[in-house]
């Protein structure tokens, strides 16, 4: 089903520039689960930041799975009996069947047809298909482009192999004060489609730009990787450090003109739950899921026996706009004014993580005298004089060593900014201390 979509006022600023440039970069490049558009695709982003590119070799066991041999396409073609191409890679990558096997021959329409790729529904739009893990070759077509196709013969022609390679993926760890970690995955396994998933690389990206630019409190660590193989391979290879992770987000479909949705992790009520729902409550229009087996790599990062709390950020989610997963999806689709809302989104919801902890009120035995502090005074001829003075009451009284900072701020019905700010103050004036480890 289609969702609603939103309108972003204003001009879009230089990380919305920055983003679409990138992502238009990005666009005509054909990626797989493996192979050279990966590696190429990857070589680009490490121009931009400091990105660890890995190499996982085929026939790697990685859970129940097995790391796949390596595809490589170079042509694919249909031509019509007076040698035009009627259907073309070159022209576009969306064109041959993902993972295609090779195949060269000469068949009539109706031999070929049961290769042959097209949506009724959108007549004009090429439909992107798969078979990475079948002996299948085909082809992508509009459906009118179909109907127009006489009876052949056709030259009929994919120009690729599978062969024993590797899984490609990129790393990149932001470090912090603590070695706490804040996990961030975006896939990078498909082709020409710009909201699905460059848009999520793209935001990726300046977050980490963000990142860098000052030492955060956790450390980030972000993921590219291809869809479902890619996330098992990482866990696989990386299990003993798993513990590490506090809090995930899946970044995906980022760029389209549809409200913020977020997807909770398996758990549901994890920090990153919690504070990505604080985030989208007051921003306006959104959508709060629960969790589901189905959908990106969350499903993989919450399977039983990992757990992890990684919920999906996103605009429109996993298959409910009309161009997902066709031609459509192109640079016409996305807007800088949407990937920089959701990056601003992203960062809001870090800055909670970064900022959330447990505090003891260090004059806990009635109200504290704020007066003789200065702090009323403080407070005197600000526009937010009421809010923050009931933000110092709140945090003085749920300061106990068991509420935490998004605690007190969803009791309060507060903006957690506030509540933090405020117990900054408290702290300066020695009425606040951390209490023993934080919380995430």
């Amino acid at each position: 089903m289609d969702v609603p979509r939103a309108e972003h006022p204003g001009a879009a600023n230089a990380p919305g520039a920055a983003m679409k440039a990138l992502i238009a970069r990005l666009y005509p490049i054909c990626r797989s689960i493996t192979g050279p558009g990966v590696r190429e695709t990857l070589g680009i982003l490490r121009e931009q930041i400091p990105l660890e590119i890995r190499e996982v070799p085929s026939g790697t066991p990685v859970f129940d799975w097995v790391v796949p041999e390596e595809w490589v396409i170079r042509d694919a073609f249909v031509k019509d009996p007076s040698g035009a191409r009627v259907i073309d890679f070159r022209a576009h990558n969306l064109s041959v069947v993902n993972y295609s096997r090779p195949f060269r021959g000469r068949l009539t329409l109706e031999e070929l047809r049961p290769h042959l790729h097209a949506e009724e529904a959108h007549p004009d739009w090429i439909p992107y298909r798969t078979s990475y893990y079948q002996e299948a070759w085909g082809f992508c077509l509009p459906w009118n482009r179909l109907r127009a196709m006489g009876p052949g013969p056709y030259e009929v022609e994919i120009d690729a192999e599978v062969k024993p390679g590797s899984l490609t993926y990129g790393e990149c760890l932001v470090p912090g004060e603590s070695d706490e970690e804040v996990l961030v995955s975006a896939h990078t396994c498909h082709p020409s489609l710009a909201n699905d998933n460059l848009s999520g690389i793209a935001v990726a990206v300046e977050l980490i730009r963000g990142l860098m630019a000052r030492k955060p409190r956790l450390s980030y660590r972000f993921l590219f990787i291809p869809g479902t193989i890619g996330s098992i391979t990482w866990l696989a290879l990386n299990e003993a450090r798993l513990s590490r992770i506090r809090a995930g987000l899946v970044a995906v479909n980022l760029g389209d003109p549809g409200i913020m949705h977020y997807k909770k992790s398996r758990r549901g009520d994890a920090a990153v739950d919690r504070a990505a729902a604080h985030v989208l409550g007051a921003r306006g229009d959104h959508r709060i899921e629960d969790f589901s087996p189905y959908g990106y790599d969350e499903r993989q990062f919450c399977s039983p026996g990992i757990d992890l709390p990684v919920g999906c950020l996103s605009r429109t989610p996993y298959g409910r706009f009309p161009e997902y997963h066709t031609s459509a999806d192109n640079l016409d689709l996305v807007r800088e004014e949407a990937l920089a809302a959701s990056l601003e989104t992203f960062r809001a919801i870090f800055a909670v993580l970064e900022r959330d902890g447990v505090y003891l009120n260090l004059s806990p035995k009635g109200e504290p005298m704020l007066g003789k502090r200065g702090l009323y005074a403080a407070l005197g001829g600000r526009s937010d004089t009421k809010d923050r003075q009931m933000a110092m009451l709140w945090v003085l009284n749920l300061s106990d060593g068991r509420h935490s900072l998004l605690d007190i701020a969803e009791r309060a019905g507060l903006p957690f900014e506030l509540v933090a700010d405020v117990a900054e103050t408290l702290q300066a004036h020695d009425l606040l201390a951390p209490a023993a480890g934080r919380v995430l």
